[in-house]
């Protein structure tokens, strides 16, 4: 009979308790004790548990690997084994870092009406995010947590430990429950997948540095600085209309001293500047004198004046180039767009002011044809009739409420 040292025990009796430990990480499924209403769709939930058991399962050989290794070598040195198995705790608590991530957003399912709205956000993510003819869209799953601000872990990107992502998950704060708002969060979080999907990121960089080489120290590069949140914000204004830019003010909304502070590590773009690029965004997309009068509001708001004369030079000379920047930015034509442009792919005459208000109307005479419009043009009609006073910041969360029920449903078996 082998004589096992104290120290070696000791690693065996700790590599039995990550078995043990692991034993615990249940499948997702008998995590979910949610309505089926409000479960995450049947793709993601298969996806997340193809991408987790496999990692389960190794650890788990891994370990009894170990212990058979400690058990045939009684003599090995304490250093040695404990530097197998602190390896092997490192792949534990990866295991669990993914376990958890996903997780989060599951066990918040079987909270009462959370779990309803947050079905009714995957849905809305999913068609914000479709884009029909170009790129199939990965599933999405959303969850609420602390802080003023969303994001995304994009599909296809690396987890910790390892591996890719097989869905999108989207963090969304809760202080923006429940209200028109949560739209302008959860589009620009899609934003970032979709310009994933479509490498949108690089495909204009490769015009930005073009546009520097020729104009260096120009306002070019800035707009270079921040592409990526800048696509976001287009395609959020583009999918939900003013509604976006309405949202994005109540996130930035913050001191003087942070709207127009200059933070070139950052890379959104100054807050005061990214409310007026996305007012400027919707005069090219969708052409009507409310986004005029939506920016002379934030300039009154947060006027220049006072500003050191550096910053305030600095801001007007963003201000004069951007409408050049986002006509270049509407009519690029990357790849995978197959020689259409952003602005053509993207544009809806549904979601003119116009027409948005129209449907508001209908909706008023016929309360059921709000089911009936796609989950983002119903935020579209409600982030319009907001701006125009129609409705009520209460006649609102009931209806998202209601909207959200129903788009809950539709994703139930029958």
């Amino acid at each position: 009979m082998n004589v096992i040292s104290p120290p070696i025990r000791l690693l065996a009796v700790e590599a039995q308790g990550l078995l043990s430990r692991l034993d615990q990480v249940k499948p997702l499924a008998l995590l979910d004790s949610s309505v089926p209403a409000a479960q995450i769709s049947f793709q993601a939930q298969f996806l997340i548990e193809n991408h987790l058991k496999p990692g389960r399962r190794v650890l788990r050989q891994e370990i009894d690997k170990f212990l058979i290794w400690l058990d045939s070598n009684p003599g090995v040195s304490a250093a040695m084994a404990q530097r197998r198995y602190t390896l092997l705790r490192l792949r534990f608590n990866a295991i669990l870092s993914k376990f958890d991530i996903f997780a989060d957003a599951v066990t918040q399912r079987s909270e009462h009406d959370t779990g309803i709205w947050l079905a009714g956000l995957d849905v809305l993510a999913k068609d914000a995010m479709t884009l029909s003819g170009y790129f199939t869209p990965p599933p999405v799953i959303c969850y609420l947590d602390r802080g003023a601000g969303a994001a995304i872990r994009r599909a296809r990107t690396r987890l910790p430990g390892g591996g890719q992502n097989p869905v999108a998950i989207i963090r969304i704060p809760r202080e923006r429950m429940i209200g028109s708002g949560i739209a302008s969060s959860l589009v620009h979080e899609v934003g970032h997948q979709a310009a994933a999907c479509l490498d949108l990121v690089d495909s204009l960089r490769n015009v930005l540095k073009q546009k520097i080489a020729v104009e260096p120290n120009s306002h070019w590069q800035y707009w270079n600085r921040w592409i990526s949140e800048i696509i976001a914000d287009f395609w959020s204004v583009a999918r939900i209309g003013i509604g976006s830019t309405l949202g994005l003010m109540g996130v930035v909304s913050l001191p003087k001293a942070f709207v127009f502070r200059v933070n070139m590590d950052d890379p959104h773009p100054i807050p005061w500047i990214r409310v007026m690029l996305s007012c400027e965004m919707g005069k090219i997309l969708y052409p009507h004198r409310q986004w005029q009068q939506l920016s002379d509001i934030w300039e009154a708001y947060y006027p220049l004046s006072g500003l050191e004369y550096g910053k305030k030079a600095l801001f007007r000379e963003l201000v004069s180039g951007m409408t050049q920047f986002v006509r270049l930015l509407a009519n690029h034509k990357p790849i995978r767009l197959k020689g259409a442009t952003l602005r053509t792919v993207l544009y809806s005459e549904s979601y003119r002011p116009g027409r948005l208000m129209g449907s508001f109307e209908n909706w008023q005479r016929s309360p059921v044809d709000m089911y009936k419009v796609p989950p983002a043009m119903a935020f579209a009609v409600l982030g319009q009739a907001k701006w125009q006073g129609r409705i009520s910041a209460r006649q609102e969360a009931e209806l998202i409420c209601k909207l959200f029920k129903n788009w809950a449903l539709r994703n139930v078996p029958h």
